[in-house]
Parts: structure tokens; C-alpha cells; sequence
């Protein structure tokens, strides 16, 4: 299986770590067993740098830059259903806004349902 980044012309292929989150990630969804994601939390609202939408392999967070609602967004969300836990955007989040699900501080907590509602 050879997939390149975001599906951009010329990218490298994926290092094969990323490649098997992917292939990880496809078959618990196949099975309905929940996976672990990454959710953007309080330090976010009004800030929305973007260097984690650089860094995602599999552009599962949004809105981005040039997406329509990027300047409405209060913040932005990972769709947990998009998300491999690839832990790609979490060093890249330069107001430390991004955690492993599991990891969130508890008063941050409600982000989890923010960032999972987004996308209903």
C-alpha cells in the first residue's frame, strides 16, 4: 500500500509508521471499535495558527486555511473518525491546545464532545 501526503503531487510516500496508523485506524473503524484521537482544546479559541493542519497526514483537521469557515471558527477541531493518532499535530500546536484524547487536563474535557460535534 503506497499513499503520499494529503494526496499532493510529488510528496514522499509515508513513512511506514504512518502507513500502518492508517491501515490500523481503517480496520478498528470497519469493526466499530473507537479509536484514541487528538482533540484541539481551550488554548486554540482565537488563535488558529494552523501549523497542526501543515503537519496532518491525513488532513483530518479543520477548518483550515482557504476553507470557508475558517474566519467564522472559533477554533479548530480534529474529526475523530479522520484522526490515526499519529500525534503529528500535538508538538506542532504552538499554544500546546492539542492532547491525546486520554490526556486532556479534566477542566478541558468538554472538548472532546466540541471537537466530535463539529462534524455531525
Amino acid at each position: 500500500m503506497s499513499r503520499s501526503l494529503k494526496g499532493s503531487e510529488g510528496c514522499q510516500a509515508l513513512p511506514d509508521e504512518i502507513e500502518y496508523r492508517i491501515l490500523a485506524h481503517t480496520i478498528s473503524r470497519e469493526k466499530d471499535v473507537p479509536g484514541m484521537t487528538y482533540v484541539i482544546t481551550n488554548p486554540c479559541i482565537g488563535q488558529k495558527d494552523a501549523s497542526c493542519v501543515d503537519v496532518c497526514p491525513v488532513d483530518c483537521i479543520h477548518p483550515g486555511p482557504g476553507e470557508a469557515e475558517f474566519e467564522a471558527a472559533e477554533q479548530l477541531y480534529i474529526n475523530p473518525d479522520e484522526c490515526i493518532d499519529c500525534g503529528a499535530c500535538e508538538p506542532a500546536c504552538p499554544v500546546t491546545a492539542i492532547f491525546e484524547e486520554s490526556a486532556v487536563p479534566d477542566e478541558w474535557k468538554q472538548y472532546i464532545k466540541i471537537n466530535a460535534d463539529f462534524f455531525k
